[in-house]
Protein backbone atom coordinates (compact mmCIF):
# COMPACT_ATOMS: atom_id res chain seq x y z
CA UNK A 1 0.00 0.00 0.00
CA UNK A 2 2.82 2.39 0.89
CA UNK A 3 4.51 1.68 -2.43
CA UNK A 4 1.30 2.35 -4.34
CA UNK A 5 0.76 5.67 -2.56
CA UNK A 6 4.35 6.65 -3.29
CA UNK A 7 3.93 5.84 -6.98
CA UNK A 8 0.59 7.64 -7.09
CA UNK A 9 2.05 10.74 -5.46
CA UNK A 10 4.88 10.72 -8.00
CA UNK A 11 2.37 10.40 -10.87
CA UNK A 12 0.40 13.38 -9.55
CA UNK A 13 3.55 15.49 -9.74
CA UNK A 14 4.96 14.20 -13.04
CA UNK A 15 1.78 13.45 -15.02
CA UNK A 16 -0.99 15.40 -13.28
CA UNK A 17 -3.44 15.33 -16.18
CA UNK A 18 -3.26 11.57 -16.65
CA UNK A 19 -3.22 10.72 -12.93
CA UNK A 20 -6.06 13.07 -12.00
CA UNK A 21 -8.24 12.11 -14.97
CA UNK A 22 -7.81 8.42 -14.11
CA UNK A 23 -8.66 9.20 -10.47
CA UNK A 24 -11.83 11.04 -11.51
CA UNK A 25 -12.88 8.19 -13.82
CA UNK A 26 -12.50 5.59 -11.06
CA UNK A 27 -14.28 7.67 -8.42
CA UNK A 28 -17.20 8.67 -10.65
CA UNK A 29 -17.68 5.03 -11.60
CA UNK A 30 -17.37 3.93 -7.98
CA UNK A 31 -19.88 6.57 -6.91
CA UNK A 32 -22.42 5.24 -9.39
CA UNK A 33 -21.86 1.65 -8.24
CA UNK A 34 -22.49 2.71 -4.64
CA UNK A 35 -25.59 4.66 -5.74
CA UNK A 36 -27.05 1.70 -7.63
CA UNK A 37 -26.21 -1.00 -5.10
CA UNK A 38 -26.39 0.73 -1.71
CA UNK A 39 -29.06 3.36 -2.35
CA UNK A 40 -31.23 2.06 -5.19
CA UNK A 41 -30.75 -1.63 -4.26
CA UNK A 42 -30.54 -2.72 -7.90
CA UNK A 43 -28.63 -5.92 -7.20
CA UNK A 44 -28.31 -8.01 -10.37
CA UNK A 45 -30.19 -5.34 -12.35
CA UNK A 46 -27.18 -3.05 -12.24
CA UNK A 47 -27.12 -0.58 -15.14
CA UNK A 48 -23.59 -1.01 -16.47
CA UNK A 49 -24.10 1.54 -19.26
CA UNK A 50 -24.96 4.14 -16.64
CA UNK A 51 -21.76 3.32 -14.74
CA UNK A 52 -19.81 3.54 -18.00
CA UNK A 53 -21.30 6.96 -18.75
CA UNK A 54 -20.34 8.29 -15.31
CA UNK A 55 -16.85 6.81 -15.63
CA UNK A 56 -16.42 8.41 -19.05
CA UNK A 57 -17.63 11.77 -17.76
CA UNK A 58 -15.21 11.65 -14.84
CA UNK A 59 -12.18 10.69 -16.91
CA UNK A 60 -12.82 12.61 -20.13
CA UNK A 61 -14.54 15.79 -18.93
CA UNK A 62 -14.43 16.39 -15.18
CA UNK A 63 -10.84 15.23 -14.56
CA UNK A 64 -9.14 17.25 -17.34
CA UNK A 65 -11.26 20.34 -16.66
CA UNK A 66 -10.57 20.34 -12.92
CA UNK A 67 -6.86 19.70 -13.46
CA UNK A 68 -6.59 22.79 -15.67
CA UNK A 69 -8.73 24.79 -13.26
CA UNK A 70 -6.52 24.04 -10.27
CA UNK A 71 -3.41 24.81 -12.30
CA UNK A 72 -4.93 28.21 -13.10
CA UNK A 73 -5.86 28.92 -9.48
CA UNK A 74 -2.39 27.92 -8.31
CA UNK A 75 -0.78 30.37 -10.75
CA UNK A 76 -2.75 33.34 -9.43
CA UNK A 77 -0.73 35.24 -6.82
CA UNK A 78 -2.31 36.94 -3.81
CA UNK A 79 -0.91 39.43 -1.30
CA UNK A 80 -1.50 37.18 1.73
CA UNK A 81 -2.30 33.52 2.51
CA UNK A 82 -5.69 34.51 3.91
CA UNK A 83 -6.66 36.36 0.73
CA UNK A 84 -5.42 33.42 -1.32
CA UNK A 85 -7.78 31.04 0.49
CA UNK A 86 -10.76 33.41 0.39
CA UNK A 87 -10.43 34.30 -3.29
CA UNK A 88 -9.64 30.78 -4.46
CA UNK A 89 -12.64 29.36 -2.63
CA UNK A 90 -14.81 32.16 -4.03
CA UNK A 91 -13.58 31.62 -7.60
CA UNK A 92 -14.02 27.87 -7.27
CA UNK A 93 -17.53 27.96 -5.88
CA UNK A 94 -18.93 31.07 -7.60
CA UNK A 95 -17.53 30.49 -11.10
CA UNK A 96 -16.58 26.84 -11.61
CA UNK A 97 -19.27 25.09 -9.58
CA UNK A 98 -22.40 26.59 -11.21
CA UNK A 99 -20.97 25.77 -14.64
CA UNK A 100 -19.81 22.28 -13.63
CA UNK A 101 -23.21 21.30 -12.21
CA UNK A 102 -24.97 22.42 -15.41
CA UNK A 103 -22.42 20.65 -17.61
CA UNK A 104 -22.87 17.44 -15.63
CA UNK A 105 -26.63 17.22 -16.13
CA UNK A 106 -26.41 18.38 -19.74
CA UNK A 107 -23.70 15.85 -20.56
CA UNK A 108 -25.57 13.02 -18.89
CA UNK A 109 -28.70 13.85 -20.88
CA UNK A 110 -26.73 13.78 -24.14
CA UNK A 111 -24.95 10.52 -23.26
CA UNK A 112 -28.28 8.96 -22.33
CA UNK A 113 -29.64 9.72 -25.78
CA UNK A 114 -31.68 12.76 -24.84
CA UNK A 115 -29.45 15.22 -26.64
CA UNK A 116 -28.38 16.54 -29.98
CA UNK A 117 -26.80 14.29 -32.59
CA UNK A 118 -25.06 15.44 -35.74
CA UNK A 119 -25.46 18.71 -37.59
CA UNK A 120 -28.67 17.94 -39.43
CA UNK A 121 -30.88 19.41 -36.72
CA UNK A 122 -32.62 16.14 -35.96
CA UNK A 123 -32.28 13.40 -33.38
CA UNK A 124 -31.25 9.92 -34.71
CA UNK A 125 -34.76 8.67 -33.92
CA UNK A 126 -36.39 11.49 -35.88
CA UNK A 127 -36.93 13.85 -32.96
CA UNK A 128 -36.26 17.52 -33.61
CA UNK A 129 -33.22 19.31 -32.25
CA UNK A 130 -35.58 21.67 -30.40
CA UNK A 131 -37.28 18.74 -28.64
CA UNK A 132 -33.91 17.26 -27.61
CA UNK A 133 -32.73 20.60 -26.26
CA UNK A 134 -35.96 20.97 -24.29
CA UNK A 135 -35.39 17.58 -22.64
CA UNK A 136 -31.87 18.55 -21.61
CA UNK A 137 -33.15 21.81 -20.12
CA UNK A 138 -35.97 19.99 -18.32
CA UNK A 139 -33.56 17.58 -16.61
CA UNK A 140 -31.14 20.38 -15.71
CA UNK A 141 -33.86 22.64 -14.33
CA UNK A 142 -35.33 19.88 -12.14
CA UNK A 143 -32.07 19.10 -10.38
CA UNK A 144 -29.81 22.13 -10.88
CA UNK A 145 -30.71 24.42 -7.99
CA UNK A 146 -30.96 21.83 -5.16
CA UNK A 147 -27.76 20.16 -6.38
CA UNK A 148 -25.90 23.47 -6.51
CA UNK A 149 -26.98 24.42 -2.99
CA UNK A 150 -25.96 21.03 -1.59
CA UNK A 151 -22.67 21.29 -3.46
CA UNK A 152 -21.91 24.56 -1.68
CA UNK A 153 -22.79 22.99 1.67
CA UNK A 154 -20.27 20.20 1.08
CA UNK A 155 -17.48 21.83 -0.88
CA UNK A 156 -17.16 25.31 0.61
CA UNK A 157 -15.86 23.86 3.93
CA UNK A 158 -13.86 21.24 1.98
CA UNK A 159 -12.18 23.87 -0.19
CA UNK A 160 -11.40 26.16 2.73
CA UNK A 161 -9.40 23.30 4.27
CA UNK A 162 -8.04 22.27 0.88
CA UNK A 163 -6.67 25.67 -0.12
CA UNK A 164 -5.43 26.37 3.42
CA UNK A 165 -3.26 23.39 4.30
CA UNK A 166 -3.09 20.89 1.41
CA UNK A 167 -0.10 20.95 -1.01
CA UNK A 168 -0.95 22.02 -4.58
CA UNK A 169 -0.53 18.62 -6.21
CA UNK A 170 -2.78 16.90 -3.63
CA UNK A 171 -5.75 19.30 -3.79
CA UNK A 172 -7.42 17.36 -6.58
CA UNK A 173 -7.07 14.17 -4.53
CA UNK A 174 -8.80 15.76 -1.52
CA UNK A 175 -11.68 16.89 -3.71
CA UNK A 176 -11.80 13.45 -5.36
CA UNK A 177 -12.08 11.60 -2.04
CA UNK A 178 -14.94 13.85 -0.92
CA UNK A 179 -16.38 13.49 -4.42
CA UNK A 180 -16.70 9.72 -4.01
CA UNK A 181 -19.67 10.38 -1.73
CA UNK A 182 -20.77 13.41 -3.73
CA UNK A 183 -20.72 11.38 -6.97
CA UNK A 184 -22.97 8.81 -5.32
CA UNK A 185 -25.45 11.60 -4.64
CA UNK A 186 -25.08 13.06 -8.16
CA UNK A 187 -25.67 9.68 -9.77
CA UNK A 188 -28.81 9.08 -7.72
CA UNK A 189 -30.14 12.59 -8.44
CA UNK A 190 -29.48 12.26 -12.17
CA UNK A 191 -31.22 8.88 -12.30
CA UNK A 192 -34.22 10.28 -10.43
CA UNK A 193 -34.40 13.27 -12.78
CA UNK A 194 -34.34 10.99 -15.81
CA UNK A 195 -37.17 8.87 -14.39
CA UNK A 196 -39.22 12.00 -13.73
CA UNK A 197 -38.56 13.22 -17.28
CA UNK A 198 -39.60 9.87 -18.77
CA UNK A 199 -42.82 9.95 -16.73
CA UNK A 200 -43.69 13.50 -17.82
CA UNK A 201 -42.84 12.73 -21.45
CA UNK A 202 -44.98 9.59 -21.35
CA UNK A 203 -47.94 11.49 -19.90
CA UNK A 204 -47.63 14.21 -22.54
CA UNK A 205 -47.54 11.58 -25.30
CA UNK A 206 -50.62 9.87 -23.92
CA UNK A 207 -52.50 13.16 -23.63
CA UNK A 208 -51.53 14.08 -27.18
CA UNK A 209 -52.66 10.68 -28.47
CA UNK A 210 -55.97 11.00 -26.62
CA UNK A 211 -56.51 14.48 -28.01
CA UNK A 212 -55.74 13.31 -31.56
CA UNK A 213 -58.06 10.35 -31.13
CA UNK A 214 -60.91 12.64 -30.14
CA UNK A 215 -60.68 14.77 -33.32
CA UNK A 216 -63.07 13.87 -36.16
Amino acid sequence: MASFLKLYNAALIRRPMLAQSATAAVLFGAGDIIAQQAIEQRGKNHDFLRTARLTFYGGAIFGPALTKWYQLLNRIKFSSPTKAVVYRVWLDQAILTPVAVGVFFGTMSILEGQGVSGASGTHPHGKSLCSSAEKILTVAQQAYEPTLIRNWMVFIPTQIINFSIVPHHLRFVVVSVVSLFWNTYLSAVNARSQRQLEFVTSEKSENKANSSGGVD
